[in-house]
């Protein structure tokens, strides 16, 4: 895995910005004053929330909508692409990037990368873990706990799936 130094990343590109772990990717990158765009596959509710909150997203596999800065290659140094697995290896903007040799990450390995180095409580199992985890953010939010939540549904009460700490304040929690 490249090794990535996050303050000298300017924007991230999701591909399957629309899901559910992506979005909340998505959310917190454009809370860190990153750029953020993507693609999915089809609009959604949810990517309407995206645009809204102000990140550029299409629908339509074509290397050429990719924004003008993460498409060229020479910021390929300030530039992380997010997958999710669910794009398939053959797809014309996944090959772009690979082809020019730009940080390729699983979304999974994003979420390795930004937690390595805080507490983290992670919830397992086969049934209720965003139940669970929506609860657990809850609790440590009104207990005055300093946390961000990347939740794997959208939160009643925060409308998101994503609750947003300060991460400059000690003691916070992913």
């Amino acid at each position: 895995m490249k090794e990535v130094n996050w303050k000298n990343v300017d924007a991230v590109y999701f591909l399957g910005i629309g899901g559910i772990g992506m979005s909340a990717l998505a959310r917190y990158f454009l809370a860190e004053g990153k750029q953020v765009s993507g693609y999915d596959r089809t609009s959604t509710p949810l990517t309407d929330a995206l645009r809204a909150e102000g990140m550029d997203i299409h629908f339509e596999e074509n290397v050429e909508r990719i924004p003008a800065f993460v498409r060229n290659p020479a910021n390929k140094d300030r530039v992380v692409i997010v997958l999710t697995p669910a794009v398939p290896s053959a797809h014309a903007e996944l090959q772009y990037f690979r082809t020019n040799a730009y940080a390729v990450l699983k979304r999974s390995q994003v979420l390795g990368l930004l937690t390595e180095n805080h507490i983290t409580y992670g919830v397992a199992g086969t049934h209720g873990k965003t139940t669970t985890s929506s609860i657990l953010a809850y609790i440590l939010k009104v207990a005055g706990r300093n946390c961000t939540a990347f939740l794997g549904g959208i939160s009643v009460n925060l409308d998101s799936n994503l609750l947003l700490g300060d991460p400059a304040k000690a003691g916070h929690e992913i």
